[in-house]
C-alpha cells in the first residue's frame, strides 16, 4: 500500500513554488464557495496558472490534515498549555519535553509574541486615543471622555493639615 507523499512548505526561499500562501488560500476558499471553475479561481485568488490552484488547494487539504491529526491525538492549546505549567512547575527541568511543546507552538503558528504599539506609551493613553479617534464626530462626547479620566482629588480638612504639619515638624526634630 503506497501512500501519496504531500509536498513540503517552504515560508522563505528562491521561488515562490513552494512558499506558504495563507492569503491565496483563504481567498480560495471563500471562491469555492461561489464556483468550481478552475479560470474563476485563477482570478479570484490572483494565482497565474491552474496548477497554482491545484498546488494551493493540496496546501488547504494538508492544513486541514494537520488539525484533524492535532484533533484526533488530543493535543489542543489547553493541553499544550497545560504541559508547559506542569513543566514549569517541577523541580527537574525537562527541556525536552518544552522543546516539544515550543515545535507545536510554531506549528500552529503561535511562536513569536509581538507588541502592536511601542511601549513608551502607557494603556491609559492608547485606551483615551482610540475612543477619542471613535468619538471624534462629537465634541462633547469627547470631553465627557476626557472627563472620565481626570483625577479629582478631595479637599483636606484643616484638622487632618494640622495633623500633618506637626507630624512633619515631630520628624524633624528626629534628624536634627
Amino acid at each position: 500500500m503506497k501512500t501519496k507523499l504531500k509536498p513540503v512548505v517552504f515560508t522563505y526561499g528562491p521561488n515562490d513554488y513552494h512558499r506558504d500562501n495563507k492569503l491565496q488560500q483563504n481567498l480560495l476558499i471563500k471562491a469555492l464557495q461561489y464556483t468550481t471553475d478552475i479560470n474563476e479561481l485563477k482570478k479570484a485568488a490572483g494565482l497565474k496558472t491552474a496548477a497554482e490552484v491545484y498546488r494551493t488547494l493540496d496546501k488547504i487539504a494538508i492544513r486541514k490534515e494537520f488539525h484533524e491529526a492535532l484533533a484526533i491525538h488530543d493535543l489542543s492549546l489547553y493541553k499544550i498549555v497545560g504541559g508547559i505549567k506542569e513543566i514549569c512547575e517541577l523541580s527537574r527541568f525537562d527541556s525536552a519535553r518544552l522543546r516539544g511543546y515550543q515545535i507545536l507552538l510554531k506549528a500552529l503558528g503561535l511562536s513569536d509574541y509581538r507588541e502592536e504599539t511601542p511601549s513608551s506609551e502607557g494603556w491609559e493613553d492608547l485606551v483615551l486615543k482610540k475612543v477619542a479617534k471613535e468619538l471624534e464626530s462629537g465634541s462633547e462626547k469627547k470631553e465627557a471622555v476626557e472627563a472620565y479620566y481626570q483625577v479629582v482629588e478631595p479637599e483636606v480638612p484643616e484638622s487632618a493639615k494640622e495633623r500633618i504639619k506637626e507630624e512633619q515638624e515631630v520628624g524633624k526634630s528626629l534628624y536634627e
